[in-house]
């Protein structure tokens, strides 16, 4: 799937999946979901079945050096992760008439990240949460600490809502971090680029991502349709958090709004959306 070979030791539920558009209007609409870093495709999955559901074609990679063992994150760099998605996109687009892409966390800044480069082909952008920095003081420290440890404290299962956990890593892989800080750099720089319509769900308290993050990206974005909505009920894994259905059935009606505006793909709606 997704134009890469799945390991064989993926752990349980953190398998990548994908789902055909149904026979009804939205079935030639694809939505490529992405996940975060040290996620799986298990933070994903609700949206996405929610998504198919409604009829949509779904589908959601697994980034390489995810899902089986941390080590194997550390091996892992920003240009693999950025192909996989791109392959992933493709595969949509083959079979679909236009293809939004959403994502959590990095997820999101994989997902802007290919819309800086296929302005053209990307019909819209969905972010939860999505991550360009950092200001948490023990990230200035990485670049030593990346060199002489390879594992920091975790920062899996910001979620607020009890008894939820997400599938994702025990530990912070501190040389694949590294990379992740190289791809943030690298869309930062190409914000202006973006020109889909966007939408950014994000957390008023979120103890992984700096709600700061999402200020900046659509202060940035070179788009003229873009969409914030605020989630107070959620901290950071917002997609199996409280807010879940919020963003769910949001996402459903955002997309149909733009689909059925006649937008094409790359194009700014010609009415701003509020920020």
């Amino acid at each position: 799937m997704s134009g890469a070979t799945v390991p064989h030791d993926v752990m349980p539920g953190a398998e990548p999946f994908a789902f055909p558009g149904g026979d009804g209007p939205d079935g030639r609409t694809g939505v490529l979901l992405v996940h975060g870093f040290t996620g799986t495709p298990m933070s994903m999955r609700p949206w996405g079945e929610h998504l198919a559901t409604e009829g949509f074609a779904v589908r959601c990679p697994l980034l390489p050096g995810h899902g089986t063992r941390w080590q194997d994150c550390n091996a892992s760099t920003h240009d693999q992760w950025t192909t996989t998605v791109e392959h992933a996109f493709d595969e949509l687009a083959a079979v679909c008439d236009r293809v939004f892409v959403a994502g959590l966390s990095m997820g999101g800044t994989l997902a802007t990240r290919l819309a800086e480069v296929r302005p053209d082909d990307v019909a819209g952008l969905l972010l939860v949460n999505p991550a360009l920095l950092t200001q948490r003081l023990d990230a200035k420290l990485l670049p030593v600490l990346a060199r002489f440890t390879p594992s920091w404290a975790p920062i899996a299962s910001d979620i607020k809502k009890p008894g939820v956990t997400e599938l994702a890593y025990p530990k912070l892989p501190t040389r694949a971090m590294m990379q992740l800080r190289g791809l943030w750099a690298a869309t930062r720089a190409e914000l202006g680029r973006v020109t889909a319509p966007v939408i950014v769900f994000h957390s008023v308290e979120d103890h992984v991502v700096e709600p700061v993050n999402s200020t900046i990206l659509l202060a940035g974005v070179g788009s003229t349709d873009t969409t914030e909505v605020l989630l107070e009920d959620s901290y950071h894994v917002a997609t199996l958090d409280n807010d879940a259905p919020r963003i769910f059935a949001g996402s459903v009606d955002w997309i149909r709004e733009r689909v059925g505006a006649g937008e094409s793909p790359g194009a700014g709606s010609p009415a701003a959306g509020t920020r």
